[in-house]
């Protein structure tokens, strides 16, 4: 019975894992054939899975994930704030400017952590807690670059606050999470220079939190 549970729960994550990758959403037949399960097994692993609301089903049938990833994600967020703050704390120094972690709820992306560096004359005020649109600014901008696969960092000028210039880079190599790392400041912020700091400080964020 012990070893009946603990495959469920295997193949549970592991069609979660599979509604992670991309955001149009798989049909029922798709998941069965990804997973490599009969269509009744991954009917009864939706079903569980949506009564608990980790899964919902679109008009069309597509499953999708559901708001209850969104409860789990929140109560890990302390503990990912914890594990951004050295690397935060670090580039912040050695830029000169607010670095802050940015995670994705939905179509929205949150700042979970935010360092301001000691010894600027000036520097953005960047509240955790902030939320905007991932359209709108390097942080968002950088995670919709995940979604579609590109690397790299990102630059946007005066689209959050007026006068700041940011660049952010995906947090890469993460399944489970859609996350950037960047810098904001005012004024003159050299992309050529910061942004391959701000990509490395992705990449060592994502080694330490695999």
């Amino acid at each position: 019975m012990a070893a009946e549970s603990s495959q469920t729960l295997e193949r549970g994550l592991r069609l979660l894992r599979l509604l992670t990758e991309g955001h149009r959403g798989r049909t029922p037949t798709e998941l069965a054939a990804e997973l490599g399960l009969s269509r009744p097994a991954v009917y009864r692993l939706l079903n569980t899975l949506q009564s608990e609301g980790f899964v919902r089903r679109d008009g069309d049938g597509r499953v999708h994930l559901g708001f209850g990833v969104l409860v789990l994600a929140r109560a890990v967020q302390p503990l990912l704030r914890a594990g951004a703050l050295p690397t935060l704390r670090r580039l912040a120094e050695e830029v000169g400017a607010t670095a802050h972690l940015t995670v994705a709820e939905g179509d929205d992306g949150l700042a979970v952590a935010v360092v301001e560096p000691s010894w600027t004359n000036m520097h953005v005020a960047y509240r955790e807690g902030s939320r905007h649109p991932l359209t709108r600014g390097a942080a968002g901008l950088a995670i919709l670059a995940l979604r579609e696969g590109r690397t790299g960092y990102l630059v946007s000028e005066g689209q959050l606050q007026e006068g700041a210039r940011g660049v952010a880079a995906p947090v890469p190599g993460l399944p489970w999470l859609e996350a950037s790392v960047g810098v904001v400041a005012f004024g003159q912020l050299d992309p050529g220079t910061v942004g391959p700091r701000v990509a490395d400080a992705a990449a060592e964020l994502a080694g330490s939190l695999t």
